[in-house]
């Protein structure tokens, strides 16, 4: 999955010609907090809130200084993993897409980035979910998913986060099986260290809920 692929068309850059007035109607209309700015059909930079606040209202926003500037962005060849890096690190709302010339192709909005990853992390798929705890070194995907499959189930998506300098890692499973007993004995017997389990009907609907919720957040 390319960033291509997740370009929003539905809501138009910003132009140099436009005022900070309009700027500011802009992003209360889509309900984000940054735009980027475009000068025949090439990516100036990337409009924010505090931009506006530091210039007058009627001034067009071509000559304002903008404080993201032209610093983000990804290629429409990149990876989807690069695109939520980049979000993520900088705390962006949307994101510019351009192709290898540097022409705007779209944006890409944290909402589509949440729902894309809602469907590629197989929550729509009936099964379960596993929470183990390991040293870093003993992170392992292909014994775990040997061990599992075993136990006729196998891996639909998988988690690996660790807190800032800590050599522990937490590994969350999305299984294809709701009967978890069997593949929680397998992996015990293994001396992995189960944290949590949850079956479909205990986690789909709060899952569905903090996501509908958090839709509703940035959508307010």
């Amino acid at each position: 999955m390319t960033a291509q692929m997740l370009v929003a068309q539905e809501i138009p850059p910003l132009t140099v010609e436009q005022t900070g007035k309009d700027a500011f109607h802009a992003l209360n209309d889509h309900h984000v907090r940054h735009l980027p700015v475009v000068k025949d059909g090439r990516l100036v930079g990337i409009l924010s809130e505090e931009d506006i606040f530091n210039h007058k209202l009627y001034e067009p926003i071509g000559q304002y200084e903008f404080s993201l500037m032209r610093r983000f962005f990804v290629r429409h060849t990149d990876h989807v993993f690069d695109v939520m890096r980049t979000m993520g690190e900088n705390r962006l709302t949307v994101i510019p897409v351009v192709d290898d010339d540097d022409k705007y192709l779209g944006l890409i909005t944290l909402s589509d980035l949440l729902r894309f990853f809602a469907y590629t992390a197989s929550l729509t798929e009936p099964g379960s979910v596993l929470v183990l705890e390991m040293h870093r070194r003993d992170y392992s995907l292909a014994l775990l998913s040997r061990i599992i499959e075993e136990e006729n189930a196998k891996i639909l998506a998988a988690f690996v986060t660790s807190p800032p300098g800590s050599e522990l890692v937490e590994v969350t499973l999305k299984l294809s099986t709701q009967d978890l007993g069997r593949v929680v004995a397998a992996l015990q017997r293994f001396e992995y260290y189960v944290k949590y389990s949850f079956t479909e009907s205990d986690y789909t609907d709060a899952l569905r809920e903090r996501y509908d919720s958090l839709m509703t957040y940035l959508n307010v």
